[in-house]
C-alpha cells in the first residue's frame, strides 16, 4: 500500500513538471486555473453546451466566449445546391474546368440568388435550443462566418426563421457596426451585425482577434468554437495560442454524411432548372436582392451563354 502511494505521489509530481513544461513552451497556456486546449469532435451540439457549462464553473460566465459558424454547423441547405459542398465544387471547376457545362460562372452571385431563393433548416432539432441554453449562461456568445455581407439579409433571415439570435449576447455595441470595416490591412471588407461576424472567407483567427481588440473586448479565458470545418478551427487555435489563450475547438460532424452524398449532377439539374426564373425575377424587379449578370459561361469557352445556362 506504501509503495502505490509513493508511485502515485510520484505519477503526479511528474504530470505537474510535464504541464509547466509544456506551458513555458506555449502548448499548454491558461489565463485562468488549468484550463487547456482541447481539440475534439462531436455530431451534438449538446457536447459542445456542456463544455461550455463547465468552463464556466471553471473560469466565470465573463471569461468564456463561444463561437458558432453557421453553415453545416448551425444551419444547412435544404438541397445539395447552394450548400457549402456545392460551393467546393464550384471552387473546384474554377479552377480545373471553366468550360464544364455544369461550371456557373460566378458562383458568388450564383449563391446569393440561391440563397435568396432556398431556405435552410437546422443541423439539428434542437440545435437553437442548445445555442440558447448557453447564452442563458451569460456567456458572451457570437457567430463568425465565412459568408460574405452580400448574404447578410439572407442569412439573418435564415437565422432568424430558424430561431437563432446573437444580438443579445454579442460583444462589442449594440447591434454592431453599421458599416462594413477591413479587419486586417489588405483584407476584405467584413461586417459584424446582431453578433454574426461576416468575414468574406478570411482566416477566422486573425478575424476574430480583430474584432476582440475593435470591440475592445477583454481577452477571454478560454474561446469554445464549433465549426464544421477544421481549418478554420485551426486557424483559430493558430492565432489564439499565440496570445496564450486557450481554445476548446470542436469540430461539428453531424453534417458529414449529406456532405459526402453531395451529387454534382442532382445539383447541376437544379440549378438549371430554377437559373432562368431566377433571372426573370432580377429582370422584372432589378438586382436589388442578388444579381446574376455575371454569373455565365467565360467567352473563351466553346459553349454559347444559353448552352451553359446563361439565360
Amino acid at each position: 500500500m506504501e509503495n502505490k502511494k509513493i508511485i502515485s505521489a510520484l505519477l503526479f509530481l511528474f504530470i505537474a513538471v510535464l504541464l509547466t513544461s509544456c506551458a513555458r513552451d506555449g502548448h499548454l497556456t491558461s489565463h485562468a486555473g488549468n484550463i487547456l486546449p482541447l481539440a475534439m469532435s462531436t455530431a451534438d451540439l449538446a457536447v459542445v453546451t456542456d463544455d461550455v457549462e463547465q468552463l464556466v464553473e471553471q473560469a466565470g460566465k465573463d471569461r468564456v466566449l463561444v463561437v458558432f459558424d453557421i453553415d453545416n454547423t448551425l444551419l444547412a441547405m435544404e438541397q445539395g445546391l447552394g450548400s457549402d459542398q456545392w460551393y467546393d465544387w464550384q471552387k473546384s471547376l474554377a479552377t480545373d474546368d471553366q468550360c464544364s457545362g455544369q461550371y456557373v460562372g460566378d458562383r458568388f452571385a450564383a449563391q446569393g440568388a440561391i440563397y435568396f431563393a432556398s431556405a435552410m433548416r437546422p443541423t439539428q432539432a434542437d440545435g437553437p435550443t442548445q445555442v440558447r441554453r448557453i447564452q442563458d449562461l451569460g456567456v458572451k456568445v457570437i457567430s463568425v462566418t465565412s459568408r460574405g455581407m452580400d448574404y447578410r439579409l439572407q442569412t439573418f433571415r435564415e437565422l432568424r426563421r430558424n430561431g437563432f439570435s446573437f444580438s443579445f449576447s454579442a460583444i462589442g455595441p449594440a447591434g454592431g457596426y453599421a458599416d462594413p470595416f477591413m479587419p486586417v490591412e489588405n483584407g476584405r471588407l467584413s461586417r459584424y451585425e446582431d453578433g454574426v461576424f461576416l468575414t468574406a472567407g478570411q482566416h477566422k483567427g486573425r478575424m476574430l482577434e480583430a474584432l476582440l481588440s475593435k470591440t475592445d473586448t477583454r481577452m477571454p479565458a478560454v474561446i469554445v468554437m464549433a465549426d464544421d470545418k477544421q481549418n478554420n478551427l485551426d486557424a483559430v487555435e493558430e492565432t489564439f495560442s499565440a496570445l496564450g489563450v486557450p481554445v476548446h475547438a470542436w469540430r461539428y460532424t453531424g453534417e458529414d454524411d449529406n456532405v459526402m452524398a453531395f451529387d454534382p449532377a442532382q445539383a447541376d439539374a437544379q440549378w438549371k432548372s430554377v437559373e432562368n426564373p431566377l433571372r426573370q425575377i432580377q429582370q422584372v424587379f432589378g438586382p436589388d436582392n442578388y444579381d446574376l449578370t455575371s454569373a455565365v459561361t467565360p467567352p473563351e469557352c466553346s459553349h454559347s451563354t444559353t448552352e451553359a445556362g446563361g439565360g
